[in-house]
């Protein structure tokens, strides 16, 4: 079954002090089936004496072209963004909340529909009207759960689980937005998936829908 949701990213780390509550929040924020939050956890704390093994350079870049679109040479963690456009750094659970609803209560760009068929999901959507610039085709893949038992470092002695911890963000093609979009991507394994349709930069998320 697919689910259209907000995408809530969460830049957070397991060498990070500030981090726990903001995760706890995201896990909160999981309840509810209209949002999905993602972690993605940054490798810029390992330094400090405990490796993050959920952390991919990767996930670090995303965040940084996060920044150089806004015009920011900083980051940090915790950090969320909302629908790839309303960064958040902190933990600021009331202005996310007020975000969220903002996000909540927009109409959509575009219509988004993804299924599962064995190891493709088949994916299709159309914009009315159509779009001005065209989107990246994304596919996520999320580890629901995982409790860490952390060692060292600013977190040392504490118990964390963490909830919807990203283990892959591909580029799997680009959408004009123009014409409607038929199209199939191979996913293998069991863990669940999301397509996000992405203006470049990143910026605004204009589609998102859940496959379990």
């Amino acid at each position: 079954m697919a689910e259209s949701v907000v995408v809530v990213e969460l830049y957070t780390s397991q060498g990070c002090s500030s981090c726990p509550p903001a995760d706890e929040f995201a896990a909160m924020l999981a309840s509810d089936p209209r949002i999905l939050p993602l972690a993605l956890h940054v490798d810029y704390w390992d330094y400090i004496g405990w490796t993050d093994h959920f952390a991919q350079a990767k996930f670090t870049d995303r965040q940084r072209a996060y920044a150089r679109a806004a015009g920011s040479k900083t980051i940090y963690t915790p950090q969320f963004i909302i629908g790839g456009m309303d960064r958040i750094e902190g933990y600021s659970p009331n202005e996310t909340q007020a975000q969220l609803r903002r996000h909540l209560a927009a109409k959509a760009k575009v219509e988004l529909t993804v299924k599962r068929a064995g190891d493709q999901l088949v994916i299709s959507a159309e914009a009315d009207p159509p779009l001005s610039e065209p989107v990246r085709i994304q596919i996520v893949r999320y580890k629901p759960e995982e409790t860490v038992n952390i060692g060292r470092g600013e977190n040392a002695g504490k118990t964390i689980t963490y909830h919807n911890i990203v283990t892959s963000w591909e580029v799997v093609g680009e959408w004009s937005g123009q014409e409607p979009l038929s199209m199939t991507a191979p996913v293998q394994g069991g863990l669940p998936a999301v397509v996000i349709l992405q203006d470049g930069g990143p910026a605004q998320i204009v589609a998102a829908e859940q496959v379990d």
